[in-house]
């Protein structure tokens, strides 16, 4: 399913959804939880971003099995699969903290909306909390993941 694109392997093209979606899920979720102010106007795009950016980040982790397995089927050298190993390592990292950052901030909008006037008043500032140390484990993977998969393609060019 997540194989090619228009004959292309799909991930290259398929990962650039989450490299914009799981940043801006890190900066939307932050500002959230700092800024009361705005949380009136921004509660929708960080319930939006706290649903999609784990969902590409799923999609992401789904096609790039594929593509190692192409590699490994093409005979790819031992190097070159280890430095896919090390990316796929980050990968997964980033799609678990993509989605605990993406639950800890719904219910942080949840509890501070005006329908949960119930909920106790320590619990924003928790899951505020949560949000923020979330937000910066997922920005430091997002970048890790990266950065090992540029590596892996460009290292020998």
């Amino acid at each position: 399913m997540f194989e090619e694109i228009s004959g292309l392997p799909a991930h290259p093209l398929l990962v650039h959804a989450a490299v914009v979606f799981i940043p801006l899920l890190a900066v939307a979720g932050v500002v959230y939880a700092l800024v009361p102010k705005v949380r009136a106007r921004i509660g929708w795009a960080v319930v939006l971003l706290a649903v999609g950016a784990p969902l590409a980040a799923y999609v992401a982790r789904e096609s790039g099995q594929n593509l190692e397995e192409r590699l490994v089927a093409a005979n790819y050298s031992q190097e070159i699969l280890a430095q896919v190993d090390d990316h796929q390592g980050y990968g997964d990292l980033t799609l678990w903290f993509s989605l605990g950052l993406g639950a800890a901030a719904l219910l942080l909008v949840f509890a501070t909306s005006s329908r949960a006037r119930r909920a106790p008043s320590w619990l924003a500032w928790v899951l505020s909390a949560a949000v923020i140390v979330l937000a910066g484990f997922t920005g430091y993977y997002v970048y890790k993941t990266g950065d090992t998969g540029a590596n892996a393609v460009w290292s020998g060019v």
